[in-house]
């Protein structure tokens, strides 16, 4: 049996038909849709980490939301720039995200040319953890407190070092904002991640260190380290007891490390708020946010737009560290 439409129904259904003909606009609807197919998840750093972690937890509830594989892909390399320029080049469709991390906005600011630009090449969808660096020494320095390492650095001239989990990172900063302010000499030594540095802390190799908490936990309750101080905006819920650098009348130490979701800038805004929408149900979970924090990290939910404008503001921090330290990478 034929279905009659009337004139102003045939009408209406063309209008939708050439409407959604129009490039902009299929892109909109078909994002309502989405997703309909496998997402991949870049990790621009290796297994087992941090950022690998969170990723594979924020799959997981993410497949399990919309019954679609969500699969983490680590592309480690360069500092994470060899996974997030591959992310900044793909398909602007949403089937790519990145699981991205401080050094989105840092080395914009110490590399002399990177084959993406963070602000330009990718959006923001949600900040999804925070993270900050503990100042540490081993308890055989016999300094008990930022104050006291500094009046023995003066004292010895040359005697005393900063470990970094390597050139350029936030650890390397924050060793370089205490050289300056401080007025001390200070020798850096730049390891190969945070792992080799604690082991090394702990042995008495190096004088003191910048440390990130989720790398190294276990050593943060060793009784041969001792916390002297964390960065950050606030004391740590893991270290309570331990001030912050700005409490110490430091500045420029406010930036928490984080971690956050991105995809190419490209990408269809109901798609990306569709992808925003169901991070941040994800992310307001009590057993997601305890999850978090048994990875050493503190829940620092943002939306988009306050995290763009965070963003920004640290970018802005960094660039002025490294160009006053002369932090630059090749």
């Amino acid at each position: 049996m034929a279905v009659i439409t009337s004139p102003r129904r045939r009408a209406a259904l063309l209008a939708i038909a050439c409407f959604a003909a129009l490039p902009g606009l299929s892109h909109a609807l078909d994002g309502f849709a989405y997703p309909q197919k496998p997402i991949r998840l870049v990790v621009p750093f290796p297994a087992g980490g941090g950022s690998d972690t969170l990723a594979r937890l924020l799959g997981r509830e993410l497949t399990a939301m919309w019954g679609k594989p969500v699969v983490v892909e680590n592309k480690p390399g360069a500092s994470g720039t060899i996974g997030t320029g591959g992310v900044a080049k793909a398909a602007p469709d949403g089937y790519t995200l990145l699981l991205g991390a401080t050094p989105l906005v840092q080395l914009q600011g110490v590399y002399k040319s990177l084959p993406y630009d963070t602000f330009r090449d990718l959006a923001p969808l949600a900040r999804l953890a925070l993270s900050s660096d503990v100042f540490v020494a081993p308890v055989s320095s016999g300094v008990g407190s930022v104050g006291e390492l500094v009046a023995e650095a003066r004292a010895r001239p040359g005697k005393f070092s900063y470990g970094s989990y390597g050139n350029g990172t936030s650890s390397h900063m924050h060793g370089e904002l205490l050289r300056m302010q401080a007025k001390v000499d200070l020798t850096h030594v730049a390891y190969k991640g945070g792992s080799p540095l604690a082991q090394d802390l702990l042995g008495g190799q190096v004088s003191s260190g910048f440390v990130d908490v989720a790398s190294s936990k276990a050593a943060l309750s060793s009784p041969k380290i001792r916390v002297l101080a964390v960065t950050g905006e606030r004391r740590l819920q893991l270290l309570p007891d331990a001030p912050t650098f700005t409490e110490l009348g430091y500045r420029d130490y406010e930036p928490n490390g984080w971690y956050g979701l991105f995809v190419p800038a490209a990408t269809p805004k109901p798609v990306r708020d569709k992808l925003a929408t169901a991070v941040l149900t994800i992310l307001a979970r009590p057993a997601m946010q305890t999850a978090i924090r048994e990875l050493g990290l503190e829940p620092g939910t943002l939306e988009p737009e306050a995290f763009l404008k965070l963003m920004r503001r640290d970018a802005e921090i960094w660039g002025r560290i490294a160009s006053e330290a002369r932090i630059t990478l090749d």
